[in-house]
C-alpha cells in the first residue's frame, strides 16, 4: 500500500474546483457566496468519489494481473476500466448538478467536464502505477537484501558443518578402522564420504535443490552415521520417486533436521533413534522419537530459525514444528519447480 494522504488532500479539492470552473458547468454570478461554497463542495465530492473508486479499481486490477503478464495489457485495462468509471460518475453527477441547480441545461459543459475527468484519471493512473512499481521495487530490494543475509548465514552454517572437526575426526577414525578390518567396506565408506563433501561444495551457494537430490545426499550422509553408530540409528523413508524431482527445498534442510535429532537425543542398541522422512500432499515431514539428553547439547540454536527464515523469504511459507511427549516433527512446505 502506498502513502498518498498528502496527494489526495491537495489534488481532490483542487481538481473539483478547477474542473467546475474550466468546464463552465457553474456560473458564479448566479449564486450567493454560501451557495457557491456548497456548489464547490459538491464538485469536490465528485472528485473524491472518482478518486476513491479509481483507487479501488487500480488496487484490485493489479492483483488480477500476476507476475509475467504483459505490462502494456495491464496499463490498457487500467485506463479502460478507470476511464469508464470516471466518465460514468462524472457524467451522472454533472447532469444531476445541471438539473437541480440554477444553470441553464446544456450538454457542452457536461461533455467538457467528463473529458476533464477522464484526462485526470489517465494522468493519475500513470502516477499511481509509477508509485506502485517504485514501492514494489523497494520491497523487492529489501527482500533480496534480507535473503542475502539469510543465505550468508546459511552458508556459514553449512561451511561449519562441512568443516566440523568432530565429524572429520570420527569419519577418518571409522575409515581407518575399516581399512584394516574390512577393505571392501572402507572403499564404499570412502566413496560415500567423498559424495557428502562434493554435495556440500556444489550446493552451499544454492537457494533451492530438488528433493530427489537432497534425498540422495541424505542416503550417503546417513550411511556414514550408521557405520559410526552401528544399529543405534534407523532411518525410514516414504517418498515417491516420481514426485521428488518436481519438489524443491533449501539445500541441507533434511541434513539439518537429521543432525538435530542426533544431537539432542539419547540412543543405544536397545533404544535406537528412529528417524522418518515422509511425503504427503503438502509437506515433507521429518520426525523422530523423543529421548532428550539429560544435559544441554552443544548447539547454536539457530538451525531451525534459519530454516524458517529461508522458507519465508523463498516462498512466503513457514516450517511447521510439532512436539509431544513421544516425538518431534518438522514439516517442510512444498516449493514446486
Amino acid at each position: 500500500m502506498i502513502r498518498d494522504t498528502y496527494l489526495k488532500a491537495f489534488f481532490i479539492p483542487l481538481l473539483g474546483i478547477l474542473f467546475s470552473g474550466i468546464s463552465g458547468i457553474i456560473t458564479y454570478s448566479l449564486y450567493s457566496i454560501p451557495e457557491l461554497i456548497a456548489g464547490q463542495l459538491y464538485f469536490i465530492l465528485i472528485s473524491f468519489i472518482i478518486w476513491r473508486g479509481c483507487n479501488w479499481i487500480h488496487s484490485n486490477l493489479r492483483r488480477i494481473y500476476k507476475l509475467g503478464r504483459s505490462p502494456l495489457s495491464k496499463i490498457a485495462a487500467l485506463f479502460l476500466f478507470e476511464g469508464l468509471y470516471g466518465a460514468s460518475i462524472g457524467g451522472l453527477l454533472s447532469v444531476t448538478w445541471m438539473r437541480f441547480s440554477r444553470e441553464k441545461f446544456s450538454w457542452q459543459p457536461v461533455y467538457i467536464f467528463i473529458a476533464l475527468c477522464v484526462f485526470a484519471v489517465i494522468i493519475f493512473t500513470l502516477i499511481y502505477e509509477i508509485l506502485f512499481l517504485s514501492k514494489e521495487r523497494e520491497l523487492d530490494n529489501k527482500i533480496v537484501d534480507q535473503l542475502d543475509r539469510e543465505r550468508s548465514q546459511a552458508e556459514l552454517t553449512a561451511l561449519k558443518n562441512e568443516m566440523d572437526p568432530h565429524f572429520i575426526f570420527n569419519s577418518l577414525n571409522t575409515l581407518n578402522h575399516l581399512i584394516i578390518n574390512n577393505p571392501t567396506q572402507a572403499h564404499l565408506y570412502n566413496n560415500k564420504l567423498a559424495q557428502v563433501y562434493k554435495y556440500f561444495l556444489i550446493n552451499k551457494n544454492s537457494e533451492l535443490i530438488s528433493l530427489k537430490n537432497e534425498m540422495e545426499f541424505i542416503d550417503d550422509y546417513f550411511f556414514l552415521l550408521q557405520l559410526r553408530h552401528d544399529n543405534k540409528l534407523q532411518l525410514n523413508i516414504e517418498l515417491k520417486d516420481e514426485s521428488g524431482g518436481k519438489i524443491m527445498i533449501p539445500p541441507f534442510s533434511l541434513q539439518l533436521l537429521v543432525e538435530n535429532a542426533i544431537k539432542h537425543n539419547e540412543f543405544s542398541n536397545d533404544n535406537p533413534l528412529h528417524i522418518s522422512i515422509e511425503l504427503n500432499k503438502v509437506y515433507v515431514k521429518v520426525s523422530n522419537n523423543l529421548r532428550p539428553k539429560p544435559y544441554p547439547a552443544n548447539s547454536t540454536n539457530i538451525g531451525l530459525k534459519n530454516l524458517s527464515s529461508r522458507y519465508k523469504l523463498l516462498c512466503n511459507k513457514d516450517i511447521v514444528i510439532e512436539k509431544n511427549k513421544e516425538s518431534f516433527t518438522v514439516k517442510l512446505p512444498f516449493i514446486k519447480q
